[in-house]
């Protein structure tokens, strides 16, 4: 029993005492026109105190222990008092209507800013998101992460279309006039190899064997020999180099007609690649082939197991509090100042869903907690809270009565003076 229950007690008590200690002290003195006023107010006292302390006592239980019809109230209506309890919180004190009219009234973000911003300057909050963050970071599988980065990659390697690739291929090539390039180099190339020592003989020697090989007749046998006779591998080695260094050097001249024609060839070649269906198979199959065999998953693993130790080594970094952390979290509440508006409506209206999915646990949780206690817990927990006030009822049954009493008394004696 709390002190201040066990003091309102006391005190009705001390008051039932007193207007019974005066009626009785005020018996033998009858028939004095003061002993008869306050025996009237005592006894009117004596007897508002009774009643009231019965009627009190009966809210609880059987006063006395008799079981008096229409005592005990609490226990007796128990399940008719908790239900009409759990209804008026539902309904009234706290309906769904109050709540969210309540919550729609809000500023969530006017309260919270200032005090996330003043948080954000701690050290304390500053070392825990960091902790926050590594823990994140240590928490990540690798093992289970790489077949989905591999999954991932797959299908987007296998997405891609090799027509669009081989168009912006082919468009690059001729934005940077690789056309000439390539034939530039061609010619470079072969010019090189034509100055070399021993060209001269490989061509003397290949067109040799050609001559050799050639089988006409009639004339032209006769020229073919008549060429054999005059010329050795040497002199016509020399020959053939000099007649390919001659078209090499026309090639080279940006005039040259031939020039312009292999450019064109080259050009259309190159502008068609993207058209070209054999080679789009041949690639699309090679793709297929090698998405099919590879076997990347070790790779992705250390690729992974790297990235987690570089980036916890990041957040590690004294720099990266100022120069990321607090700029990143800074930008998100100027979002957030920005947009106040409509992310106040949406917390509200997250709110009141939630209440509007959940409201009828409200009640069930008071039911809940009402029925888990006993008659006696029951009893106790009401008259903790209300018994101050219900003993002073007892206490104020008793002046009312002792005052009322010698009103009561006081008219009476008037009355037998006239």
């Amino acid at each position: 029993m709390s002190k201040k229950k066990k003091e309102s007690k006391q005190i009705a008590l001390y008051s039932l005492i007193i207007m019974g200690i005066g009626f009785i002290a005020t018996i033998p003195f009858q028939g004095r026109f003061w002993v008869d006023l306050l025996q009237g107010g005592f006894e009117a006292g004596l007897v508002g105190g009774l009643a009231d302390w019965f009627a009190v006592t009966a809210l609880f239980r059987h006063p006395l222990g008799i079981p008096i019809p229409h005592t005990a109230l609490l226990p007796n209506n128990r399940d008719r008092i908790t239900n009409a309890l759990v209804k008026t919180i539902k309904r009234d004190w706290l309906s769904k209507e109050s709540i969210q009219e309540k919550v729609q009234a809000i500023p969530f973000t006017e309260k919270l800013m200032p005090l996330l911003s003043k948080q954000l300057q701690t050290n304390v909050t500053q070392k825990a998101i960091i902790k926050m963050i590594k823990r994140a970071i240590e928490y990540i599988d690798v093992e289970k992460l790489a077949p989905v980065v591999k999954k991932q990659l797959i299908s987007s390697l296998s997405a891609i279309e090799v027509r669009k690739v081989l168009h912006y291929i082919s468009s690059q090539l001729l934005n940077e006039q690789f056309d000439k390039k390539a034939l530039d180099y061609v010619l470079q190339k072969a010019e090189i190899w034509l100055n070399q020592p021993q060209t001269k003989h490989k061509l003397g020697s290949i067109s040799m064997n050609v001559l050799n090989n050639i089988e006409v007749e009639g004339f032209l046998q006769f020229a073919v020999k008549s060429l054999q006779s005059i010329l050795n591998e040497e002199k016509l080695g020399s020959i053939i180099k000099n007649v390919l260094l001659s078209g090499i050097n026309s090639l080279k001249h940006e005039t040259d007609p031939n020039r312009q024609a292999l450019i064109e060839y080259i050009q259309h070649e190159i502008q068609g690649i993207d058209e070209n269906k054999k080679l789009i198979d041949m690639i699309d199959a090679w793709r297929i082939n090698a998405l099919e065999n590879w076997q990347p998953d070790q790779k992705i693993t250390e690729i992974l197991l790297n990235m987690k130790k570089k980036t916890i080594e990041f957040v590690n970094d004294e720099a990266f509090i100022d120069s990321y952390l607090i700029p990143i979290i800074e930008q998100m509440f100027d979002y957030i100042k920005e947009n106040q508006t409509q992310i106040d409506h949406w917390i509200q209206d997250q709110i009141a869903l939630f209440v509007e999915k959940n409201h009828s646990q409200i009640g069930d949780l008071v039911q809940e907690n009402l029925d888990k206690l006993t008659n006696k817990e029951l009893i106790d927990m009401v008259e903790n809270n209300l018994g101050k006030d219900l003993q002073w009822i007892r206490v104020n049954g008793a002046v009312c009565g002792f005052i009322i009493g010698l009103f009561l008394t006081g008219i009476h004696a008037l009355l037998r003076l006239l």
